[in-house]
């Protein structure tokens, strides 16, 4: 059966209160599943992001950092921000946990936490790097921190800022997965994090239930997904411009619609403002994890940089520093 396709304007007047328009994190089973998929990754096992052998080392540390996340998660369960805050801030359409701001003093006691467990992952090629995270002073510390928030890459030393990102997305996944979703509000824009007002690490679609072939925009410090039209820049929310980039693939891993791994990842790019996000397609790769599957792909970085085109966002588990 032919299915006739949407037009952008009858997308856009769809009524959109019958699918989940926010979902908020598991912590516990976020950053388990991470681990896993990094790696898979790293062992090449998803045909359709193919990361060369040279990334292999830096996914398997990140899958451990992922695992340390995943086992200080269950206790880690700070307070929320205070009742009137929280309040405050959804009766302006403002985030309920904004990274920008004073953070919560415990996100330290959570980044020794994750810097302990470390210690206990069997991973002697960390002892040096654990040394120094845990020698930072205070104003250094907190110094990265906000740089890791504000998404300023200059001047971060790259070699930290993966761990001091974990702390923070362990924090405040906690922090969102306490939250009511049907509470929080959109912002003025929907290319940030209705939760944090982060920006998105790339997006994703969907598979199963309600959210079947919906497109959800994935924030990389608090983990909560929120839903944008699939005809839309994720950067500017223009949608006239729209186009789709990925990665050669053999002839012969084509071969299945339906697991068609050149659709897995790929770039969405936008000729309004010249930026690009990644789309990673649960229908075609059910293991899809947007965080780990965007720093797995820098491949596909590589072509759409080399087009013109300038990456909409960071992920916080790769910093290259300034040149």
């Amino acid at each position: 059966m032919v299915q006739r396709l949407l037009s952008p304007g009858e997308i856009e007047s769809l009524d959109h209160n019958t699918i989940p328009r926010l979902v908020l994190p598991q912590p516990g089973v976020l950053f388990s599943a991470r681990a896993a998929r990094l790696r898979q990754l790293a062992a090449g096992g998803v045909p359709g992001i193919p990361a060369p052998e040279s990334l292999h080392g830096y996914l398997l540390l990140m899958a451990a950092l992922a695992d340390a996340q995943a086992k200080i998660a269950p206790a880690t369960i700070p307070p929320l921000p205070s009742l009137d805050a929280i309040e405050t801030a959804l009766a302006h359409n403002m985030p309920p946990l904004p990274v920008s701001g004073p953070r919560p003093a415990g996100w330290r006691a959570v980044y020794l936490a994750l810097l302990d467990m470390l210690d206990t992952s069997g991973q002697p090629q960390l002892a040096a790097v654990l040394q120094d995270l845990r020698a930072l002073p205070e104003a250094e510390l907190e110094g990265c921190a906000d740089a890791v928030l504000a998404e300023f890459g200059e001047g971060i030393n790259p070699l930290h800022a993966p761990f001091v990102a974990a702390a923070l997305q362990v924090l405040w996944t906690s922090h969102a997965s306490q939250l009511d979703a049907s509470r929080v509000q959109p912002p003025v824009t929907g290319a940030l994090c209705p939760v944090c007002g982060s920006h998105p690490v790339a997006s994703v679609i969907r598979i199963g239930g309600q959210a079947q072939g919906y497109r959800y925009l994935h924030c990389g410090i608090c983990a909560s997904e929120w839903h944008m039209v699939r005809v839309k820049c994720s950067c500017c929310e223009k949608n006239a411009r729209i186009a789709y980039q990925s990665l050669d693939q053999p002839e012969e891993a084509s071969a299945s619609k339906a697991q068609d791994p050149s659709r897995v990842a790929r770039a969405e790019t936008c000729d309004d403002c010249h930026s690009y996000r990644k789309v990673f397609n649960q229908e075609h790769d059910f293991m899809v994890e947007p965080l780990a599957d965007d720093l797995a792909s820098l491949a596909l970085d590589v072509l759409v940089t080399e087009a013109g085109y300038a990456r909409g966002s960071v992920n916080p588990l790769l910093w290259l520093g300034s040149e």
